[in-house]
């Protein structure tokens, strides 16, 4: 017996995008418009931090059917921060933050947009670094170009990789394959949501030594 596939039209796909936007914490919805065209959300509004405007975006992610994402929210904080003052508490707040080397971790402020660069050795500390910046005021954007050191070989991190997804209540592991070239990470196959694709990808960043991952896991 087949299970036909649910085809959501874009009048449900934006209802459901606006119910899980006043469902996120931190965000007010009224801020934000909500367009869909063939699966693709688009948000547009403006809001106060850069915080907000990356809930939303994951916030329209986790709805079922929506294929990608174009963030369009400006930010715009309420009274102005020097980029002096925004490096100052950036790098203040890695320092405080005991998950991460801060002082593997350069960043750079340019009219409110951080860059972080360094090399680390976990995905995990990547991920707590931008994390980190997110939060504070004055931030409009973040891009993280840290990198990752390569720590085992191709055959271990596929197999560490595979046993993970096994593992994973959230993933349906027959439905993907995976191939490690060096230290990258190709996934692919089929999965039924967004959700489901975003955790076989999160799972393979957490294979110490994977430093990219590609992945090319479509929806049913």
């Amino acid at each position: 017996m087949t299970t036909a596939t649910l085809i959501r039209t874009d009048h449900e796909l934006q209802k459901d995008v606006l119910a899980e936007l006043r469902w996120e914490q931190g965000i007010e919805a009224s801020e934000i418009g909500v367009a869909v065209k063939d699966g693709v959300v688009t948000l547009t509004g403006k809001v106060d931090t850069y915080l907000k405007k990356w809930r939303a975006e994951e916030a329209a992610h986790r709805v079922n059917g929506v294929t990608a994402v174009a963030n369009d929210i400006e930010v715009r904080t309420i009274g102005e921060r020097t980029d002096t003052d925004i490096a100052a508490a950036a790098v203040h707040a890695l320092k405080w933050d005991a998950s991460l080397p801060a002082d593997k971790i350069q960043v750079t402020v340019d009219k409110g947009w951080v860059t972080l660069k360094g090399e680390l050795e976990w995905q995990y500390q990547k991920q707590e670094a931008e994390r980190v910046i997110r939060r504070l005021w004055g931030v409009k954007g973040v891009s993280n170009l840290i990198t990752l050191k390569p720590l085992a070989s191709p055959s271990d991190l596929k197999k560490k990789i595979e046993d993970a997804l096994v593992r994973s209540a959230q993933v349906d592991a027959k439905g993907i394959t995976v191939e490690v070239q060096g230290s990258k990470a190709i996934l692919k196959g089929k999965v039924r949501s967004w959700a489901e694709r975003q955790e076989a990808e999160r799972t393979a960043w957490l294979a110490p030594g994977i430093i990219a991952v590609d992945n090319q896991i479509t929806l049913f």
